[in-house]
C-alpha cells in the first residue's frame, strides 16, 4: 500500500474506525425559512457511528450568497480541521454548515463539500 502524504491520526491510533462515504441516490435539499440554500442530486453520505448519518453536498451545489464563512472551527482526528459557515441572516443558522476543506487523506471524498446540521436548517432528502 501506498503511503498516504496526509494520513489521519485518528485511524493511526484506531485503525478499527469505520467512517463510510457513499453517494446518496436522491435529492438533498437544505432550506433556511423558505430559501433554498443547497440542492444536490450529488450528495454523499458519510455514517460514522455514534453519530447521526451526515448528508455532504457539492460546493457547486450550495448558494454560498447565502452564507457567511465564521471563525469557528474544529479538529477531528480521523476527518481533519473543519471549517463553519453561518446561514445569512445568521439569528438561527449561526454556524449551520461545516466542510473539511483540506481533509486528511482518508477522507478525500468529503472535499469541497459541506454539511449542514439538521437542527439549524431544514434538511429534506428524498431517494430516486
Amino acid at each position: 500500500m501506498d503511503k498516504l502524504a496526509n494520513p489521519a491520526p485518528g485511524f493511526q491510533r484506531n485503525p478499527g474506525k469505520v467512517i463510510t462515504v457513499e453517494p446518496y441516490h436522491g435529492t438533498v435539499t437544505v432550506r433556511a425559512g423558505d430559501t433554498i440554500v443547497a440542492s444536490s442530486r450529488n450528495a454523499k453520505v458519510l455514517t460514522e457511528a455514534p453519530y447521526p448519518a451526515a448528508f455532504y453536498i457539492p460546493f457547486g451545489d450550495i448558494n454560498f450568497e447565502q452564507l457567511r464563512k465564521t471563525e469557528l472551527s474544529s479538529h477531528c482526528p480521523y476527518k481533519g480541521d473543519a471549517s463553519y459557515w453561518s446561514v445569512l441572516p445568521a439569528s438561527d443558522g449561526k454556524d449551520a454548515m461545516w466542510a473539511y476543506e483540506q481533509p486528511f487523506d482518508e477522507m478525500a471524498e468529503i472535499r469541497d463539500h459541506g454539511a449542514f446540521y439538521a437542527n439549524k436548517v431544514s434538511i429534506e432528502a428524498s431517494k430516486d
